[in-house]
């Protein structure tokens, strides 16, 4: 949620085809292979996390960038972090915030949504008799009748897109 606040998209690979993200599968391995045997105590595992950084990022040359640094194209964003930013409902009937538990209370009842949303705002708007839209940011995520209270998930917003191989 954190991210989709702050306007980065989730973008996901088809399941079970690794190879689409093969650069990145990779990472994953030479972090696995070097960082995962316990160390004594969390300070030296610690240590091996920040040696795994310090050598991918400065000393190691990577194929993918002919056999430079990943330090050497680094620079600043431009853009200062500022925060969250807040979320707004203007053409929403309500705004409601979603508990620890993953719900919402409406009318003194409550409707699931999923713990993800845990202290997010989203918004509902009534959108036929007794029919209800819940909405995060600018996803629809599902509706709920205002009797039963249970909400019927949409398309999922977050699913798979299947993403080209990336050229870098």
């Amino acid at each position: 949620m954190w991210w989709l606040r702050l306007g980065i998209d989730i973008e996901r690979i088809k399941p079970g085809n690794p190879q689409q993200n093969g650069r990145h599968e990779r990472m994953h391995l030479t972090l696995k292979l070097e960082t995962t045997r316990p160390a004594e105590n969390f300070l030296k595992q610690q240590a091996k996390f920040d040696a795994f950084i310090a050598c991918y990022n400065d000393e190691r040359p990577h194929q993918a960038l002919a056999m430079r640094c990943p330090a050497e194209f680094y620079s600043p964003s431009a853009r200062p972090y500022r925060g969250l930013p807040e979320l707004d409902y203007p053409f929403h009937d309500k705004a409601v915030t979603v508990t620890t538990c993953g719900r919402i209370c409406f009318d003194r009842q409550k409707i699931n949504l999923s713990q993800v949303f845990a202290g997010q705002l989203v918004g509902i708007k009534q959108v036929d008799d007794h029919l209800w839209l819940a909405s995060f940011m600018h996803y629809d995520l599902g509706y709920f009748d205002d009797e039963t209270c249970r909400l019927e998930p949409i398309a999922n917003p977050f699913g798979p897109k299947v993403l080209p191989m990336s050229p870098v």
